[in-house]
C-alpha cells in the first residue's frame, strides 16, 4: 500500500457500491463505444463520441469523484441518496444520446438530454456541497471548476439536442456552429481535462513518491488559476466566433496542458517505486500530451474557430492518448482499490492479505495494454499519414481485444474480491447507510 499518506481518511468514502456501480456501467460503455467505432466506422462517429466520452470517461468521473473527493476532504459525502440516484439518470441519458445518433432518430436526442442533465446537475450539486467543506488546494479548485463545467457543458448539449429535434437556435439567436464548438471545448477541455488535472496532481505524487520542487510547484500554482480561464476564454471566443479571445484562450488551455504533461512525466521519471500498469499507461498519456501541445498550439493560432482543430492537431493523441490511458490506468488503481478498502483493509496486520496490485491479472493487463497500444499507434499513423487499406480495420479489431480484457480483468476484481456479487451490486442490494444527511 505504499503511496497512500497516512492523511487519507478512507472512513469518509461512501458506501461501496456507490462508486464501484459507476466504474462497471462505464466498463460496459467503453466496450460498446469501441464496439460501435468498429462497426458502424464513419456512420457511428457521434454515437461513439458520445459512448466513449460521456458514457465511459464521464461516468468514471462521475464515480471517482463522488468516492474520493470525500476522502481527500476528510468529511462525509453530502448525500448518498443523490450519489445513487446520479448514476442510472446519466446512464439512460447518454445510452438515449447514442442512440439517437446511432438510429438517426432527433425525436430520442431532448428525452436523452433531458435525462444526461439531471444526473450530472445531481453530481455536481452533491459533490460541489462536498468540496464546499475542503481546503481550497490544487485538486480541490480543479474539480470545482470541472463541476461548473459539466453544468455548462450538459446545457450547451440540452440545447443542441433540441435544436436537432424542433430548431430552437434561430429562436434564441445562437449559432449552431458556434455553439457545437463551445460545447466540444467544455467537454473536453472543461469537464474531461480540468479533472484529469486536478487528479493527477494528488495521483501522480501519491504513487511515484516523486519529489515536487518548489518551481515545479509555482507552475502547478499557475496552472491551477490560469487554465480554467483559458476553457472559458477559448469557448467563449468559438461561440461568439472572435479569434482574438479564441486564441488566448487556446493559448491558455495549451500551456496548462503543458504543465501538467511535464509535471506528469517529471514524476514519472523521479518515481521510487515498481513500474505498474497505472504508471505505464500515465507514462503514454505524459508522451501523447507533450505531443499534442507542440502540434497543436501552431494550429490553433493559425485558426482557433474551425471545426476541424476543435480539439487540436491531432485529435486522436488527446482523446486516445492522453484522456483515454489516463482512465485507463486510474482504474487499474481505483478499482482494486476501493474492493480492498472494504474487503482486506481491517485484515491488514492479522492475517495475509494480497496488496492492492495483487489483485487483478498482471498478465491480463500486459495483454490489454499491448492490444490497446498497437490500436492507437494505428489510429494515429492513419489520421496523420494515411496508412493502407484495412489499417482502420486492425486497429479497431486490437482496441476492441483490449477494451474487453481490460473490462474483464477489472470486473474479474470484483467476481472474485468484492464482499457482494455483481448482481447485487449493479442492482444496489446492499445494505443502506443509518443516515443520509
Amino acid at each position: 500500500m505504499s503511496g497512500i499518506p497516512a492523511d487519507v481518511d478512507a472512513s469518509a468514502a461512501p458506501p461501496m457500491t456507490i462508486p464501484l456501480r459507476h466504474f462497471v456501467v462505464a466498463l460496459a460503455y467503453l466496450v460498446a463505444g469501441v464496439g460501435v467505432g468498429v462497426a458502424g466506422g464513419r456512420a457511428g462517429h457521434l454515437a461513439q463520441v458520445h459512448l466513449l466520452l460521456a458514457g465511459w470517461v464521464c461516468l468514471t468521473i462521475m464515480g471517482a469523484l463522488t468516492q474520493f473527493v470525500p476522502v481527500w476532504c476528510g468529511t462525509d459525502l453530502h448525500s448518498h441518496r443523490l450519489a445513487a440516484t446520479q448514476l442510472p439518470l446519466a446512464a439512460v441519458g447518454f445510452a438515449g444520446l447514442a442512440t439517437g445518433f446511432l438510429t438517426a432518430t432527433p425525436a430520442l436526442l431532448p428525452v436523452g438530454g433531458a435525462f444526461a442533465l439531471a444526473g450530472v446537475w445531481m453530481l455536481c450539486y452533491n459533490v460541489g456541497r462536498t468540496l464546499l467543506d475542503a481546503a481550497p488546494d490544487v485538486t480541490a479548485v480543479h474539480f470545482g471548476w470541472a463541476l461548473v463545467f459539466f453544468a455548462m457543458v450538459t446545457a450547451a448539449g440540452f440545447v443542441l439536442a433540441m435544436d436537432r429535434a424542433v430548431g430552437v437556435l434561430p429562436l434564441l439567436g445562437i449559432g449552431r456552429h458556434g455553439l457545437l464548438l463551445a460545447h466540444g471545448t467544455l467537454a473536453v477541455f472543461g469537464a474531461v481535462l480540468t479533472t484529469v488535472a486536478g487528479a493527477l496532481a494528488q495521483l501522480a505524487p501519491m504513487f511515484t513518491q516523486a519529489d515536487t520542487g518548489k518551481v515545479a510547484a509555482a507552475a502547478q500554482r499557475a496552472e491551477t488559476a490560469l487554465y480554467p480561464l483559458g476553457v472559458l476564454a477559448l469557448a467563449g471566443g468559438r461561440l461568439v466566433g472572435s479569434p482574438a479571445l479564441a486564441r488566448l484562450g487556446a493559448v491558455l488551455v495549451a500551456a496548462g496542458l503543458g504543465v501538467v504533461a511535464a509535471l506528469l512525466a517529471r514524476q514519472l521519471v523521479g518515481a521510487r517505486v515498481e513500474w505498474s500498469p497505472m504508471l505505464t499507461r500515465y507514462g503514454v498519456a505524459a508522451l501523447s500530451l507533450c505531443l499534442w501541445v507542440g502540434l497543436t498550439v501552431p494550429a490553433w493560432w493559425a485558426d482557433p474557430l474551425g471545426y476541424t482543430g476543435l480539439l487540436g492537431q491531432p485529435a486522436t493523441v488527446l482523446l486516445v492518448g492522453a484522456v483515454g490511458f489516463v482512465v485507463l490506468g486510474t482504474l487499474y488503481h481505483v478499482v482494486p482499490f476501493v474492493v480492498w478498502v472494504h474487503r482486506y483493509s481491517d485484515r491488514l496486520g492479522f492475517e495475509d492479505v494480497p496488496m492492492v496490485d495483487d489483485l487483478y491479472d498482471h498478465r491480463i493487463a500486459a495483454g490489454d495494454g499491448l492490444g490497446l497500444s498497437i490500436a492507437y499507434v494505428l489510429l494515429v499513423s492513419t489520421q496523420w499519414r494515411g496508412m493502407p487499406e484495412g489499417t482502420a480495420l486492425v486497429a479497431g479489431a486490437a482496441a476492441f481485444l483490449g477494451a474487453v480484457l481490460f473490462a474483464g480483468n477489472l470486473v474479474a476484481v470484483l467476481v472474485e474480491h468484492g464482499p457482494q456479487s455483481l448482481p447485487a451490486l449493479l442492482t444496489g442490494r446492499a445494505r443502506a447507510p443509518a443516515e443520509d444527511p
